[in-house]
C-alpha cells in the first residue's frame, strides 16, 4: 500500500472511537473551571482503568502494598515512600496510555519504526518504575511481614 493510499482512505473508526468522539467534541477547549479539570482528569483515570489491564494490575498491587504498610504499622515515612513509588508507577502507566493513543492517532493502522520506539520506551519507563517500586516495597515490607509470619508459626 502506498503512502497516498494510506492518507486517502483512513480506516473506519471502531465503536469506542465513535462514542468517545461524541463525548469529546469540545475536548480541545480549555476547561471552564477547576471542577471540569478534575472531571477530565478522572475521565482519563477511568478510561485507563477500564481499558488497560496493566493499569488495573498496578492499582491492585499499589492498594496491597499500602494496605500491608498500614497493617504492619510501618512508619509514616516508609508508608509515604511506598505511596510515592506506587503513585509514580500509576502516573507513568497513564502517560504510557496517553502516548500510545497519540502515536496510534498519528500513524493510524500503519507501522512506523519511530512509533514503535516511542511506545517501547514509554512501556520501558513503566517497567523501570514498577521494578523500583517492587524493590522499595520488598525492602520496607518484606522484613516486618516475614517477622509476623515466623512469629505466627512459632
Amino acid at each position: 500500500m502506498t503512502m497516498s493510499q494510506q492518507v486517502s482512505s483512513p480506516p473506519k473508526p471502531d465503536a469506542l472511537e465513535v462514542v468517545d468522539s461524541k463525548k469529546r467534541e469540545l475536548s480541545w477547549q480549555v476547561a471552564a473551571n477547576l471542577f471540569m479539570s478534575f472531571k477530565y482528569a478522572w475521565s482519563g483515570i477511568s478510561y485507563a482503568f477500564v481499558t488497560q489491564r496493566n493499569f488495573r494490575i498496578h492499582v491492585c498491587v499499589c492498594a496491597l502494598a499500602i494496605s500491608l504498610s498500614l497493617v504492619l504499622s510501618l512508619s509514616p515515612v516508609e508508608i509515604a515512600i511506598i505511596g510515592i513509588t506506587s503513585g509514580l508507577v500509576l502516573a507513568l502507566e497513564l502517560l504510557n496510555t496517553a502516548l500510545e493513543s497519540v502515536v496510534d492517532l498519528t500513524v493510524k493502522h500503519s507501522y512506523h519504526e519511530l512509533a514503535k520506539i516511542a511506545k517501547d520506551c514509554a512501556a520501558g519507563a513503566v517497567l523501570v518504575s514498577a521494578l523500583v517500586a517492587l524493590f522499595v516495597a520488598s525492602i520496607l515490607i518484606l522484613p516486618p511481614l516475614l517477622e509476623v509470619i515466623f512469629l505466627g508459626l512459632s
